[in-house]
């Protein structure tokens, strides 16, 4: 008896809840590559704020796509590329004595419903990264190890684009 009622519970709530999708809040305006994009006075902690949320960004969609379409190239390698990018950041937060801002960027990340839609978001979002490191790099009043980071990051961000390019052409 006690089986059978755990049985309907479960039964109901998957049925009546299994539909519901969270939705994920688009990102506040001046947060990541779109924050930088549109920022005319930018500040060193700014840069460099910009700079790691879109990192942050950048893998918590990567997470998302694999928790959906399994631990897939080129997804996991540049997962793993984006932490190697964070981790080319946080020693600027602390030598220019700046707080690293909190990883919240999975709520603003929505899972894509094909690998098509997964790949058109990569394109984009290396796309969205590699003009917002140029324009950091182009920051007149950067420091000089900034700048380098900065044109380091961009540059291998361009490798990630002809990866997302790649695996999009194959749905066109």
């Amino acid at each position: 008896m006690k089986k059978g009622i755990i049985i309907a519970i479960i039964s109901f709530i998957f049925l009546n809840f299994s539909h519901i999708e969270v939705k994920a809040e688009a990102p506040p305006e001046d947060y990541g590559a779109k924050g930088a994009l549109q920022d005319t006075s930018i500040s060193l902690k700014e840069a460099l704020t910009y700079a790691i949320e879109d990192e942050y960004l950048a893998q918590a969609r990567y997470d998302a796509i694999m928790k959906e379409f399994g631990e897939i190239r080129p997804f996991s390698q540049i997962k793993i590329a984006e932490q190697r990018h964070i981790t080319a950041l946080l020693p600027l937060f602390t030598r220019y004595n700046i707080s690293v801002p909190e990883n919240n960027a999975s709520q603003y990340t929505t899972t894509p419903k094909t690998l098509k839609e997964a790949f058109e978001a990569g394109v984009q979002g290396e796309i969205d990264n590699i003009a917002m490191y140029q324009k950091l790099a182009d920051l007149p009043d950067l420091p000089e190890d900034v700048r380098t980071v900065m044109v380091r990051l961009g540059d291998a961000s361009k490798n990630h684009l002809a990866a997302f390019k790649k695996g999009l052409s194959q749905y066109q």
